[in-house]
């Protein structure tokens, strides 16, 4: 079978994570092999520089310093362990990649486009999802969702960057995917666990 890439984007708390293990159950039942990774993340040095990015006070990194450390985590993702995966005929799928940069510190935090646009053009360059889910959800929804999880109360630190801020980045994620919808596609996370499961399912099985 082909390399397929497929990325998970969307606000806290949108089920993002219950939906990509859901996922690789049955593209593994369907005979493919998968990987499942996040960002930032993957690695031991990119788990690194998440644990920096998570953590701590909400005003500890300016928007363009968060996205010189997501974009310096993702080039040790690819190089190490997306690329190779591809090149070696499997299935990846990534909780959050590029889209969330574009989102979290371009249309939430304020970083300009073209910066935003350099990076993803030098380290991601034709490493690109083959297709994108984009979980939409009422912010104050996914952050009482996320809230309630309480096993990742080290990991807040955008949860504790306000609605507003969160409000944003719903918008941002919506204009991703107006503007590239061939290879985004909207999954209405409002509806419970086994609706969304078919959703998505529902667009893969499109892709394949």
């Amino acid at each position: 079978m082909p390399s397929l890439f497929i990325t998970f984007e969307g606000g806290e708390g949108s089920g993002k994570s219950t939906q990509i293990r859901r996922l690789a159950a049955r593209l593994g039942a369907a005979g493919r092999d998968v990987l499942i990774t996040r960002e930032p993340g993957g690695t031991p040095e990119a788990e690194a520089v998440r644990t920096l990015l998570v953590s701590g006070d909400v005003a500890r990194w300016t928007p363009n310093s968060e996205a010189l450390l997501n974009y310096a985590a993702r080039e040790q993702h690819l190089e190490q362990v997306i690329r190779p995966a591809l090149a070696a005929g499997r299935t990846v799928l990534c909780d959050r990649f590029m889209d969330s940069t574009r989102a979290y510190q371009g249309y939430a935090g304020g970083c300009a486009p073209s910066f935003i646009d350099a990076l993803e053009k030098t380290i991601v360059g034709v490493t690109r999802p083959d297709l994108t889910l984009v979980f939409d959800l009422d912010p104050t929804v996914g952050l009482a969702r996320a809230r309630s999880r309480g096993d990742v109360v080290s990991e807040d630190r955008y949860e504790r960057k306000g609605l507003a801020f969160h409000q944003k980045l719903r918008e941002g994620f919506l204009d991703i995917l107006r503007r590239d919808p061939t290879r985004c596609r909207f999954i209405d996370a409002a509806q419970d666990i086994e609706q969304v499961a078919i959703d998505v399912w529902s667009v893969v099985e499109g892709t394949l």
